[in-house]
């Protein structure tokens, strides 16, 4: 990983926060931590989006800024084997 880090990557290496979200199929709660992208409803299945827009989508150093670990899961890209 880089030494220095653009200042839009740091929320997405440290202060992990959790949002509790109310599924919009059963009501039940579903909890969002801020690095996932989607989160199934533990009591329906229905699938809950974080909503969550950041610069690792567009930029070029995202991988080498992130890690290769946040990056894969946040780009939805399976794990090199």
């Amino acid at each position: 990983m880089l030494e220095h880090y653009c200042p839009g990557s740091a929320s997405l290496r440290k202060d992990i926060t959790l949002t509790i979200k109310s599924c919009p199929e059963c009501g039940s709660d579903v909890e969002l931590f801020s690095i996932d992208k989607k989160v199934a409803c533990d009591t329906c299945g229905f699938v809950v989006y974080n909503n969550l827009q950041s610069c690792i989508q567009w930029c070029r150093y995202a991988e080498q800024c992130v890690g290769e670990d946040v990056y894969r899961d946040m780009m939805g890209k399976p794990k090199a084997s």
